[in-house]
């Protein structure tokens, strides 16, 4: 890839383009996808919406960050139109996977480019054309701490025993802030508890509605909670497998009328005896898609299988607050269903240090005070609007600082256990000008310090 200071998003999408003209994939479908990508690698960068949005008309912020949310799977695996061209034996596969690595090389140029952007570019070029066989991946690997999200972590979930409702709701207890949260929780398990006993006990009981909206900005636990949520209901006899299915709009609707029915369907039936995660759920009826027949009709089939399914499913959407309170009102089937809202507050400027800390921790880094002191500063000039991170914008600044520790230690020849571990208050700081040689491309060497978690929430 050519880094920043390559080609611009809108110079790369148009030369994308002409490629996918030449292997038959619709434009549509080939901008949506690498607009998709350029947000999820340019997330984190100051101002890249802005800029972003010049390659896409009429966006908006919100648009950027729904986008990212799509693309967030392709920045370390080749998307969805270059593996149909791979299985196809397209000839134009590998043309196409050069010009995905452009828009990843591209994306360096939205806003202001930080390390972590060139990085999760870096690795997205290298998937992207290693899978077409362009070349070799040559990305450097290192151990990343397990997070909730992460898959290896699922994998060696489910080979454990089942934890009690008791280990759950400590785990929850054991997460940082998410005081209200928290309380809501334990309430709902009160309730659900009482109401099972009592229709064990053959006694009469009001039809309590399991599923959940949650509501907040972005890296405020949400998914994490969710997961937590899905295990205790099973615990509690409640659902018959506990497991978490997280998808968006894109895999609920269809190219085409009749298909988003049964595209949802089968998604929910991959749900059936667990939880149904829908995250930005108001893309399906809220903003200008608001009226096409797609969203109405993956929304008609959701209420439809909720009812199908009342006894061995659970749904819970998630989004910003205020377009969550049109989702629920546009519909009366979902209006009926989702009686509990449960909202994510921001996090504290503590209890973001303690992610942070806990974050350094489990990579087997360390903070000095004075690190400590600068992200409080940090904090302080970082405006708190809707598109702030929270957890996120936590995990950006390590990721950052980690590589800028790297950097540090460029010409350490035996730097020592001590000098490996630290992060100190220099490395949260912007890299310094000759940190970049301008003569030299971005490389995926950078992407060492790229990922810490790849989930979405903290």
């Amino acid at each position: 890839m050519s880094g920043a200071g390559g080609k611009s998003l809108q110079q790369a999408l148009s030369e994308l383009l002409v490629v996918a003209g030449r292997a038959g994939v619709a434009d549509d479908r080939a901008r949506s996808e690498a607009l998709s990508l350029a947000a999820a690698l340019a997330e984190s960068a100051p101002g890249a919406p802005a800029d972003w949005g010049k390659a896409f008309e009429g966006a908006t912020t919100q648009d950027f960050f729904d986008a990212a949310v799509r693309g967030r799977r392709w920045r370390g695996a080749p998307t969805a139109v270059l593996t149909e061209l791979i299985a196809n034996g397209s000839a134009e596969k590998t043309a196409y996977a050069e010009a995905l690595a452009e828009v990843a090389s591209a994306a360096c140029t939205l806003g202001e480019p930080t390390m972590r952007v060139v990085g999760n570019a870096s690795v997205a070029a290298a998937a992207q054309l290693q899978a077409a066989g362009a070349r070799p991946l040559q990305v450097a690997s290192t151990p990343q701490p397990k997070t909730p999200e992460a898959p290896q972590e699922e994998a060696a979930a489910a080979e454990e025993p089942a934890k009690t409702v008791e280990e759950l709701l400590a785990e929850l207890d054991e997460l940082t802030g998410l005081a209200r949260v928290k309380r809501e929780v334990h309430r709902q398990v009160a309730v659900l508890r009482v109401e099972k006993l009592r229709t064990e006990a053959g006694l009469k009981s009001p039809t309590i509605t399991r599923h959940l909206v949650f509501v907040g900005n972005p890296g405020t636990g949400k998914t994490t909670v969710a997961r937590l949520v899905s295990g205790i209901y099973k615990a509690l006899g409640l659902l018959s497998k506990g497991q978490l299915v997280e998808v968006d709009r894109s895999e609920l609707v269809a190219g085409y009328l009749g298909q988003t029915a049964t595209k949802t369907a089968e998604v929910v039936a991959s749900a059936a005896g667990g939880v149904l995660f829908i995250d930005e759920a108001y893309s399906l009826t809220a903003g200008d898609r608001g009226a096409d027949q797609y969203g109405r009709e993956a929304v008609d089939t959701l209420v439809k299988e909720m009812e199908d399914r009342r006894d061995d499913l659970v749904v819970i959407v998630a989004g910003y607050p205020e377009p969550m309170e049109v989702f629920i009102a546009a519909n009366p089937g979902l209006a009926s269903r989702f009686r509990t809202t449960i909202e994510f507050e921001n996090y504290s400027d503590d209890e973001l240090t303690d992610i942070l800390t806990g974050l350094a921790e489990a990579a087997d880094y360390e903070l000095v005070p004075e690190a400590v002191e600068k992200f409080h500063e940090v904090l302080a000039a970082t405006p708190r609007d809707s598109s702030f991170g929270n957890g996120r914008f936590a995990r950006n600044v390590l990721e950052a600082a980690i590589g800028r520790h790297a950097w540090r230690l460029r010409d350490v020849p035996a730097p020592t256990t001590t000098q490996l571990r630290q992060i100190l208050a220099e490395d949260l700081t912007e890299q310094p000008a000759d940190a970049v040689d301008p003569e030299e491309p971005a490389t995926a060497g950078t992407s060492d310090v790229t990922e810490i978690e790849q989930g979405e929430e903290a």
